[in-house]
């Protein structure tokens, strides 16, 4: 498999750690990126001189990236997922390999492959299963699709942790959404339960009950690491989270819980755009950011 010209539509935090990652592989010759970000007057020349400086070629536009791409990369928010596909479509050159890494429902996966499948195109789905930060592009997938296989054999062959799971569309995706529930779930129920229990002043008695029913969570530190990332992603997870709620829904039952997780997850995003955690420094302990929370319910 030739993959010697890369494309990530999406420059943004994901975006950027991958191409960053690929250049450097074997046999890349050049890696090129499409944002809306390029375009726009406000932000063009900060993410255009950040591509630069990377070494990255920011395309002009949607068509200039995927006419000259082998394997394209689909990184945008969830709610993205299908428009891109539809767009990409329009461009893109026979025999294209379509990675798409959103976190989207098997029904919206669906949808997209058989956009990039018309157009001559090979769509093949990625569940990124844990955060991208830690690990670069090294982070944990599964792959589904027809050329699933092909596509893992290339990319552990560049050292990335890519496992095929089916051949089908769709199965890869239902394993994260899955998973999200559950993970993105935990989330909101320690931001709601922990700012609760400051605002009463009883987190002395609550966390130690946590930490002798699960020891083996740090249930201070995950705390801490459980505020910062929905305050700084939260509107990217409720985005991801209404995709979670779609596929339960896809699978005959009614998302209550998943509903309510992209609400809090929303709800913590927007308190985050109005700087209400503007104050709360990096590291901080969780009761930063509770406290935080708080000041803004006080009339």
């Amino acid at each position: 498999m030739k993959l010697e010209h890369i494309g990530l539509i999406g420059y943004g935090e994901v975006g950027k750690i991958f191409c960053a990652g690929l250049l450097k592989q074997l046999g890349v010759t050049g890696v090129g990126a499409w944002d809306l970000k390029f375009a726009q007057a406000e932000t063009q020349a900060t993410e255009r001189a950040h591509a630069a400086q990377a070494g990255i070629d920011a395309r002009s536009c949607m068509q200039a990236l995927c006419e000259d791409s082998e394997l394209i990369l689909s990184a945008v928010t969830a709610s993205a997922t299908l428009a891109v596909a539809q767009e990409a479509a329009a461009f893109l050159r026979p025999g294209t390999i379509f990675l798409d890494l959103n976190s989207a429902s098997p029904g919206t996966k669906q949808q997209a492959a058989t956009l990039i499948e018309a157009a001559g195109g090979h769509y093949v789905e990625a569940g990124v299963m844990t955060s991208v930060p830690p690990y670069g592009i090294r982070v944990p997938m599964l792959l589904g699709g027809v050329r699933a296989t092909a596509l893992a054999r290339a990319l552990t062959g560049w050292g990335m942790d890519a496992k095929v799971v089916s051949d089908r569309i769709g199965v890869a995706s239902a394993i994260k959404m899955c998973r999200s529930v559950m993970i993105k779930g935990l989330e909101a129920l320690v931001i709601e339960s922990y700012s609760t229990a400051r605002a009463y002043g009883v987190e002395d008695h609550v966390l130690p009950t946590l930490q002798e029913t699960f020891p083996g969570i740090d249930w201070s530190a995950e705390g801490a690491y459980f505020f910062s990332r929905v305050a700084q992603h939260g509107q990217r997870r409720a985005e991801e989270m209404r995709e979670s709620a779609h596929t339960v829904r896809e699978a005959g039952f009614q998302p209550f819980m998943a509903a309510a997780i992209a609400e809090k997850q929303q709800w913590v995003a927007d308190e985050a755009k109005a700087g209400v955690l503007a104050g709360v420094p990096k590291g901080a302990p969780w009761q930063a950011y509770a406290d935080a929370l708080l000041a803004a319910r006080k009339p």
